[in-house]
């Protein structure tokens, strides 16, 4: 069967086109990718792997440029054929919503994936394996699903004037934009509208997951971070609404906040983390929420998890250690609440709804800097930076790292060291690489991956302790208490 057969058949299989849409499809498509060959036949039969080859069929017909960001536009703008309007989408989603909310997301996460907006091929090339520690498995990644910056695309972007539209990569004005050199397509992309705490905001799933069903839920509106007492109330909104998902915030302050800070949003999805698991290696009760169950994480970085059935009580208290934890400092323990008028003190919160009962996480966030540590005090310190050196956001808070592409051939490298098949690595791992040889004696073509992935774990618990704020030892326990205790507890 020919590739233009094939590519209408499954449009026609997979939305609300029918067989008498066939003619109209097969001279839309041909309209974009041209006409020379797409009646060649072809054995692939999944709908995305045909769209690829369209996208090759433009190249070869001139129908498209041959910059990456010009070819996922075209992707793109196939895929649409088989993606609802956005009215349509938001309709069936919440008619199923009324009856059955988590066939209502499961649905919405399939449309996504089928449609090519959540780059499954790409995810599937991610490196993934997780680590034994003092705090349960951490899980790593290298991240190799988004595509390597193209020389010819940042050429040709550099002469194209910006528009300035979309704000950003989170606005609401992405929903079918067409995309551009420089700007990736969302010709296939749809938002759910939904109310958070009384205001109108939209979910959708990230096009590259770091997890399961890895969603963002975002602002209409294009206004900056800020972690406030209504963060709380709708982060807790959204485990009601999302059943089984998560949901967490970046902190809203450089160096302890993600990477968009200009446009306020919450991640969430349907995974369990490390930190999730966690114990509580204290319990206490706050003064006047004697209904709450709180307690100390056990977990590097410095967490709070908060526990009962009333949202709105929640939202108080943790409103209340926000506040509390904005305005305290402690120098003995190099605790600075405010410098030169900066403000350093932030949480980055996680909700979670379990056995009826919702759960809030607070992890205590500081991001001053010192002569010693110009990139944060609090952030990984230089001699882990040659694994971890990007800021410490909300998953890698949980206990996932998200680890840059260069590890792959760096990391193999250091196992062809530990072999003697190379003399030298990157300098930024010799000293790494030189005590995990001496460490690692009998090194075999059979474990030397498993040593040097072990080692990487480790190093990630280390950036995870290098993040938190109150270090775990007997001072720095003792300190955390005595923030806890201003709090007022009983």
């Amino acid at each position: 069967m020919s590739l233009i057969e094939r590519f209408v058949n499954g449009v026609i299989e997979e939305s609300g086109y029918t067989d008498e849409d066939r003619v109209y499809l097969c001279n839309r498509v041909m309209a974009l990718v041209g006409e020379d060959g797409v009646h060649a036949d072809t054995p692939s039969e999944n709908l995305i792997d045909l769209k690829d080859e369209l996208v090759t069929v433009a190249l070869s017909n001139g129908k498209v440029g041959d910059t990456l960001d010009e070819q996922d536009c075209l992707g793109a703008t196939l895929m649409d054929f088989i993606t609802p309007r956005p009215s349509e989408t938001n309709r069936w989603f919440w008619e199923t919503y009324q009856h059955h909310p988590n066939q209502a997301v499961s649905d919405f996460y399939v449309l996504s994936k089928r449609n090519d907006y959540v780059k499954t091929k790409a995810v599937a090339k991610n490196i993934y394996y997780t680590v034994p520690t003092e705090y349960g498995d951490l899980e790593i990644t290298i991240n190799l699903s988004k595509p390597e910056k193209d020389p010819k695309a940042i050429a040709a972007a550099k002469k194209i004037k910006s528009s300035g539209y979309p704000a950003c990569l989170l606005c609401m004005e992405n929903e079918g934009y067409q995309g551009r050199i420089g700007y990736p397509a969302r010709a296939n992309h749809r938002i759910i509208r939904l109310n958070l705490g009384g205001e109108p905001w939209g979910f959708q799933y990230s096009p590259y997951a770091y997890f399961n069903e890895h969603c963002i839920i975002l602002d209409i509106r294009h206004i900056p971070m800020a972690i406030t007492r209504q963060t709380f109330v709708q982060l807790l909104d959204i485990t009601d609404l999302l059943p089984g998902y998560f949901a967490g915030s970046n902190a809203d302050l450089p160096i302890v906040g993600g990477s968009i800070l200009t446009h306020n949003h919450y991640q969430g999805g349907r995974h369990t983390f490390a930190m999730e698991k966690a114990p509580l290696e204290r319990t206490f009760c706050f003064q006047g929420f004697t209904e709450i169950e709180a307690g100390m994480v056990k977990w590097p970085m410095s967490v709070i998890r908060l526990r009962g059935a009333d949202k709105t009580r929640l939202t108080d208290l943790a409103d209340k250690i926000l506040l509390a934890w904005q305005h305290y400092s402690d120098e003995t323990a190099d605790i600075l609440a405010h410098s030169n008028g900066e403000p350093h003190h932030t949480v980055t919160p996680i909700a979670r709804k379990k056995d009826g009962l919702f759960e809030l996480d607070l992890v205590l966030r500081d991001n001053h800097t010192s002569a010693e540590f110009p990139d944060g005090i609090y952030h990984p310190h230089p001699d882990v930076q040659h694994i971890k050196k990007e800021n410490i956001g909300l998953i890698e808070v949980m206990g996932l790292a998200i680890l840059p592409p260069r590890l792959k051939d760096e990391l193999k490298e250091v196992e062809r060291f530990l072999l003697g098949e190379t003399a030298a690595v990157a300098p930024y791992h010799q000293e790494w690489a030189g005590r995990l040889k001496a460490d690692s004696p009998h090194a075999t073509a059979d474990n030397a991956e498993n040593i040097v992935r072990q080692s990487v774990g480790k190093i990630f618990a280390r950036v995870l302790e290098d993040a938190g704020v109150y270090k775990r030892t007997p001072q720095g326990q003792a300190a955390f208490m005595r923030f806890i205790e201003s709090v007022g507890i009983i």
